[in-house]
């Protein structure tokens, strides 16, 4: 049976600093069908920046890398669940760190999934749809005014 999810496609917000990291992973989320639109910021500090300017138009998912500078991605990623505007967004660390102590705090932290690079496309694509499954099964949507 079909998902409601499995032709949908999302606005991304890709906070990666390796530049060829972010080009692959930007043409394999385009050629899945899996990314409408991706704005990439190249730390936490610029994804914060992004996210609060744009608040009316917040991205659907969020793919973090854990090691950047200025802020890492465990630290976004303690900002971002503690905040009441942009806790909702789900989040996929997407990062070389298979270490015990990154996953389990990834996921302590509320990160939706953790995968590892290099990525096994059909994984991540997995993950995301698993992700959104989760929510369109499950979430309730607030009744509108």
């Amino acid at each position: 049976m079909a998902t409601r999810s499995q032709n949908r496609s999302y606005s991304v917000l890709l906070v990666e600093d390796d530049l060829a990291d972010a080009m692959l992973i930007e043409e394999a989320l385009f050629e899945h069908g899996t990314a409408r639109t991706i704005v990439k910021a190249e730390d936490g500090v610029a994804a914060l920046e992004y996210l609060r300017e744009t608040a009316a138009r917040l991205p659907d998912l969020i793919i973090l890398d854990l090691n950047m500078p200025r802020m890492n991605g465990r630290e976004l990623l303690e900002v971002l669940k503690t905040d009441d505007t942009l806790k909702l967004i789900p989040i996929v660390v997407l990062t070389t760190s298979a270490a015990p102590e990154d996953v389990s705090g990834a996921y302590h932290r509320h990160a939706n999934a953790y995968v590892t690079k290099p990525v096994n496309l059909d994984d991540f694509t997995h993950a995301v749809r698993s992700i959104d499954n989760f929510y369109l099964e499950t979430a309730a949507v607030p009744a509108r005014p």
